[in-house]
């Protein structure tokens, strides 16, 4: 069975106007349907649903990799590498703080990527990244 979309991804937030806002004006995603409890928004292509949840309190664990402490849990996308570096200087630009700086992974090696972490308003920890090489996503 294929799917009609990559995925499909329901999001806490304890502030859905501030959350609305921040992925409408900083990360520009379309917002769809909405009530006063949830909206919808074109994620980049994907369906996201950011849900009200006035208890909601973000991510609470890190994981060290590479030196870093990786929120956990995490989502979002893997873009063009030329996407990827744009979207970079649009987040510092706007002022977003990052968890993770954006860097450069396994660089001049099989999987090079660039990273970079940050969190919406309700503490959610998202990921963008992007391949030098995409047909290498998976390599060992």
């Amino acid at each position: 069975m294929a799917a009609l979309s990559p995925f499909h991804l329901a999001i806490p937030v304890n502030d859905l106007d501030k959350a609305r806002e921040f992925y409408t004006k900083v990360l520009k995603c379309e917002e769809g349907r909405s009530t006063e409890a949830w909206a919808d928004l074109n994620f980049f292509g994907h369906q996201v649903v950011l849900h009200r949840n006035p208890l909601h309190k973000g991510h609470s664990f890190a994981s060290i990799v590479d030196g870093h402490s990786v929120p956990i849990p995490h989502y979002g996308l893997v873009l063009a590498w030329e996407e990827w570096e744009q979207m970079a200087d649009e987040l510092k630009k706007a002022g977003v703080t990052f968890v993770v700086e954006p860097y450069i992974r396994f660089k001049d090696k099989k999987g090079e990527q660039g990273t970079m972490f940050f969190l919406d308003p309700s503490g959610n920890a998202l990921e963008f990244k992007a391949f030098k090489d995409p047909a290498k996503m998976f390599a060992k």
